[in-house]
């Protein structure tokens, strides 16, 4: 894809092509990076900035949407790369980035040592001095162009969004929810929201959706995957389905464990697939489980939690 407003998109490679980007914004002939998958795109990343034409002193920024594993997971191997390079996060996410024990052991306990070992490689600290806390309104600044820092919880309370005014572009991690480009029709791109654990909150989320729309940028860098337009089309869609998750969750309020987290499952099938065949898409429902598979499983996990703590 030719980079627009010098915005390159980087295919990270995590689960499979076209699910997990990286995005380089090159400025005057200086970087910054907003998330970077794994240990294992490192490689990926330094590539793009080649392909770029820039070197690795040439970046200044790796900024991160939140710390979540697939953003974030290779910030510590990719900063000790780019020697002027400083890692940009939530305030909320800074401890995590300095110490990633905790956050190790958080999905430790979820996946088990080697699934983590395998699937995302061992956590490499970054020294504090090369952390930046960007609160609402943070300025970052690349040879003049502004990338304004937004907070933007709903999907996770340390998670922000980027504004760049010059691009006319929002990167969004997962606030704009996940538009798989296999459910691209002729109706244009397809995206549905993630309540991914820990930290799913509806009514912020709502919020933070009509903050980046109130922006009106051209697109939204999404991370799952690409740049999307449409975007009221889009913000609409997302909060109908916001909605949707939340009376989803409200049904079966106070049953078993067991039998409501496969219940949820099943219910959030219906749901996307109701919503993609109104898109158009043609694809069946094993198609349908093949892309959103883990998706569904980690949305069901994250509306449970959300009616633990009093959803």
């Amino acid at each position: 894809m030719a980079p627009s407003h010098g915005i390159h998109v980087i295919d990270t490679g995590f689960v499979r092509p076209r699910f997990d980007a990286a995005y380089l914004i090159v400025e005057q002939g200086r970087g910054a990076f907003v998330d970077c998958g794994t240990n294992a795109a490192v490689p990926r990343m330094l590539e793009a900035l080649d392909q770029a034409g820039l070197a690795p002193e040439q970046v200044d920024w790796l900024i991160l949407t939140h710390v979540h594993l697939d953003h974030a997971g290779g910030a510590g191997e990719l900063i000790a790369q780019l020697p002027n390079a400083r890692a940009v996060v939530h305030p909320r996410g800074a401890r995590h980035l300095i110490d990633p024990t905790q956050l190790w052991a958080g999905a430790s306990a979820v996946y088990g040592d080697e699934v983590m070992e395998k699937t995302y490689g061992r956590l490499r600290p970054i020294p504090a001095e090369r952390v930046v806390e960007a609160p609402e309104g943070h300025i970052v600044e690349l040879q003049g162009r502004p990338l304004r820092c937004l907070d933007t919880p709903g999907h996770a309370r340390h998670h922000l969004c980027v504004y760049d005014e010059q691009g006319r572009a929002c990167f969004t991690g997962d606030t704009f929810g996940l538009s798989y480009r296999e459910f691209d029709t002729e109706r244009g791109p397809f995206a549905l929201p993630t309540s991914t654990p820990v930290q799913f909150e509806p009514e912020a989320l709502h919020e933070s959706i009509r903050r980046l729309v109130a922006l009106q940028p051209e697109a939204m860098y999404v991370t799952h995957f690409g740049p999307v337009g449409d975007i009221e089309r889009l913000a609409k869609g997302l909060h109908a389905q916001i909605d949707a998750m939340v009376s989803l969750g409200h049904a079966v309020r106070g049953e078993p464990k067991e039998k409501r987290h496969e219940w949820l499952k099943w219910a959030l099938t219906d749901l996307y697939a109701e919503r993609v065949a109104a898109h158009g898409w043609k694809g069946t429902r094993d198609e349908l489980l093949e892309i959103l598979g883990m998706d569904i499983e980690l949305n069901a996990q994250g509306l449970e939690v959300w009616l633990d703590r009093g959803g």
